[in-house]
């Protein structure tokens, strides 16, 4: 959420505003008077798109502060109910910015987006003016210099008296995504605080994606306490599966996350939607196939299955009798489209021809796989 966001960046010396989360109006109130007001009433989901919703309101008083706290409590924001409230001191801008990084796998480097237009979605700004963000590639070995960083503020345009501020954010935020072990550190926005002339840069909002591979080195159960999930993502977590839901009406099953985000273009690709991207990883067995269809066929959107498998370290007999066996243990209703490759792929399919039907189908290729998922699931193939 961003409350921790932020605290995650101040952990790093990145300047953000002093705030309270609390869960009730109540604690927002008091809160809100300790703080000093003005103040802003933030919703704290795990969707963009609070400002739109009513999820952020300025209060200039005790009342508007109790009377934001009590709207915006239990509001359903994309499908997320705010159950916590960010109280923050309001800030004066002058101008707003964005900036972020990420890895870019393809240059094997980190990847710095930095823009002068920030408060607004940088997926916007790529698409109507993409000149607008300016981009560096870093080194891991290298790191990000500040005289780096400083071209790099030079070529996004910012405004020359955010120049120092800003190269000092940058570095920070570039230290908090490597430090960190973080996937993802962005701002936005950015800003140059009013009057202008001050110089003052600050973090008005946090977005921060951590990467679970490195838990073992960081104190993160704080953070992992307060996710929200829905009642699939957390059968999914619980059984250690990595999961998203979607809103398609195809089931996806895949083992590694690169083949499970090629199925659902497959599946778009054909006419198709995805109702999810699952993945169940390597080693997949008997248990990992009950969890991740069971997970699946609860969902009322899926229409049909498609489990795509290329076996490699887990060959393709062990698959097919981790499949046969989850199905001897759970009623599925929806059918299932198997696609099955790989290692020992020939084993794999002999051990499942035996129990096609109706309700198990079984595909030579991805695109046919999900042609036949589609079509069972009703819907209209390209």
């Amino acid at each position: 959420m961003e409350y921790q966001g932020k605290q995650f960046f101040a952990s790093f010396g990145i300047p953000v505003s002093p705030g309270r989360a609390v869960q009730t109006v109540d604690d927002a109130v008091a809160a809100a008077d300790e703080l000093g007001y003005p103040v802003v009433v933030k919703a704290q989901v795990h969707v963009g798109g609070r400002g739109k919703a009513g999820g952020v309101k300025l209060a200039t008083n005790t009342a508007e502060a109790r009377e934001h706290a009590e709207f915006i409590l239990g509001l359903d924001i994309k499908g997320h109910i705010v159950r916590t409230l960010w109280i923050e001191k309001a800030s004066d801008i002058a101008e707003e910015y964005y900036a972020s990084f990420t890895l870019d796998r393809s240059a094997k480097k980190h990847l710095g987006m930095l823009s002068a237009q920030g408060g607004v979605e940088i997926e916007s700004v790529a698409e109507t003016d993409p000149d607008a963000i300016a981009k560096i590639w870093i080194d891991p070995v290298d790191g990000l210099t500040d005289e780096a960083a400083r071209a790099w503020v030079t070529a996004a345009k910012l405004n020359p008296l955010a120049t120092d501020g800003a190269v000092s954010i940058l570095t920070k935020l570039y230290r908090a995504y490597v430090d960190g072990d973080a996937d993802l550190t962005e701002i936005n926005p950015l800003i140059l605080k009013a009057p202008a002339e001050s110089g003052e840069v600050h973090a008005l909002d946090a977005k921060v994606t951590l990467d679970n591979n490195a838990q073992f080195r960081h104190e993160w159960d704080e953070y992992e306490a307060t996710q929200v999930r829905d009642d699939r993502e957390q059968a999914a977590h619980d059984a250690d599966l990595q999961y998203v839901g979607l809103e398609g009406y195809v089931g996806i099953i895949a083992n590694g996350a690169g083949l499970a985000m090629s199925t659902l273009d497959v599946v778009n690709q054909v006419g198709g939607e995805a109702a999810n991207f699952l993945d169940v990883g390597g080693g997949a067995d008997a248990k990992k196939f009950v969890s991740a269809l069971t997970i699946i066929d609860n969902d009322p959107r899926v229409k049909s299955i498609f489990i795509n498998i290329f076996g490699g370290i887990t060959r393709g007999e062990e698959v097919a009798n981790g499949i046969i066996t989850a199905l001897g243990q759970i009623d599925i209703k929806s059918p299932i489209v198997i696609r099955l490759d790989g290692t020992n792929a020939d084993e794999g399919r002999a051990i499942l021809e035996p129990h096609l039907g109706d309700k198990l189908q079984m595909q030579p290729t991805m695109l046919d796989a999900a042609r036949t998922a589609v079509e069972l699931a009703g819907g209209t193939v390209k």
